[in-house]
């Protein structure tokens, strides 16, 4: 397998910012999806942990564990960001168990999606200078 050569490399902390940013959200929109299921806990990723992590290129500290090479990893999960999502602490349980607040679901999901927009924007502009460093 060959190194990742100077392009991928400068590409990398973008992709991984945007492949955490994608998997937060389908955390949020599950919570806010399971608002009225009795019993649901409200999860969400500890992004800044997670990011730090992947861009040193350790793996998490509780990596998704699997028996048999055919088994999938957690859905949509970059590689060890299953390891920084947890439980939402703080909120107010329901009567029935559930612990979704839909105000801060809704402000994180809008959050996220402005978060994740951002870092799109800085990686199309990335690809544009080296294109137009490239044409001259």
């Amino acid at each position: 397998m060959n190194p990742p050569s100077l392009l991928d490399r400068s590409f990398a902390p973008l992709q991984q910012a945007l492949d955490l940013r994608a998997y937060r959200q389908q955390l949020l929109a599950a919570n806010i999806a399971n608002a009225d299921t009795p019993g649901y806990k409200a999860t969400d990723l500890h992004f800044a942990q997670a990011l730090q992590s992947a861009l040193a290129g350790q793996p998490g500290s509780l990596p998704l564990k699997t028996d048999q090479s055919g088994q999938l990893q957690a859905a949509g999960a970059p590689p060890s960001a299953a390891a920084f999502v947890g439980y939402r602490q703080g909120n107010q349980q329901g009567l029935d168990g559930n612990t979704v607040d839909m105000n801060h679901e809704q402000a994180a999901f809008a959050s996220n999606s402005i978060n994740y927009e951002a870092d799109l924007t800085m990686l199309t502009q990335r690809i544009r200078n080296l294109s137009a460093a490239i044409t001259g």
